[in-house]
């Protein structure tokens, strides 16, 4: 089997600047920063998990000293990380554009006869935490059958007449109404008059809701009569 033999390194040295301008260029300094107040942790207590100080670990977050290998493993252990998280290049910052020709009208999931047709919004968008949607509800079709998610959802009425049922609940928006509420709760929404309505919902995935109190609010758009919508004090 043929051999390779390695390139001769001999003579070769890396001067101090290039070294350091390494160190800067993977940003070491500013991802220590990161790691340490995502936990939510001081420096004198990132010092005392190291047992560096906190000035130096200061220094070291700004940019004015060069970590050796044994502080930084010291530091990448404190945050369960490995070395070469350090090393690696940096995940490109999420953005995401959707263009509205790109989007897919889909109809109401499970009904013969759609009450509303929507198009995700964020469809493209990796592991999201919420889910936005753009709602169409066509004129004379009831809700259907009452659904729920875990999490919470929002809905922004854009244009027309919707009535929403939350459990026993049934509430009238008009155009320009917004309502928050708990989607662990069962909920059907549909469209109220002779013109179709649209909406932006928003549904995200959260831990168990606190329970508020509920107050009503009179809420009243231009032209239209003051419909009551419940509201968290």
């Amino acid at each position: 089997m043929a051999t390779h033999a390695l390139p001769d390194t001999t003579g070769i040295q890396i001067e101090s600047e290039d070294a350091e301008a390494f160190i800067t260029e993977k940003r070491i300094g500013e991802r220590i920063k990161a790691l340490r107040l995502k936990k939510s942790m001081g420096l004198v207590e990132l010092g005392r998990h190291t047992g560096l100080s906190a000035s130096f670990l200061s220094q070291l977050e700004t940019g004015r000293v060069v970590p050796t290998l044994r502080n930084l493993a010291r530091i990448a252990m404190v945050f369960s990380k490995d070395l070469n998280y350090f090393f690696e290049p940096e995940p490109r910052t999420l953005f995401r554009i959707h263009r509205g020709k790109e989007r897919v009208r889909l109809p109401q999931t499970g009904a013969d006869q759609p009450a509303y047709y929507f198009e995700s919004l964020g469809y493209m968008v990796p592991d999201r935490a919420l889910d936005p949607y753009f709602a169409e509800f066509l004129p004379g079709m009831h809700g259907g059958k009452a659904h729920q998610h875990p999490g919470c959802e929002f809905l922004y009425l854009l244009k027309g007449t919707m009535a929403i049922q939350h459990g026993v609940e049934s509430y009238q928006m008009e155009q320009g109404d917004a309502v928050y509420f708990d989607s662990n709760v069962p909920h059907s929404y549909g469209c109220v008059g002779s013109n179709s309505a649209s909406a932006l919902i928003v549904t995200m995935a959260a831990g168990p809701l606190q329970h508020l109190p509920m107050r009503n609010v009179k809420l009243r758009t231009e032209g239209a009569p003051a419909t009551e919508i419940p509201r968290a004090s």
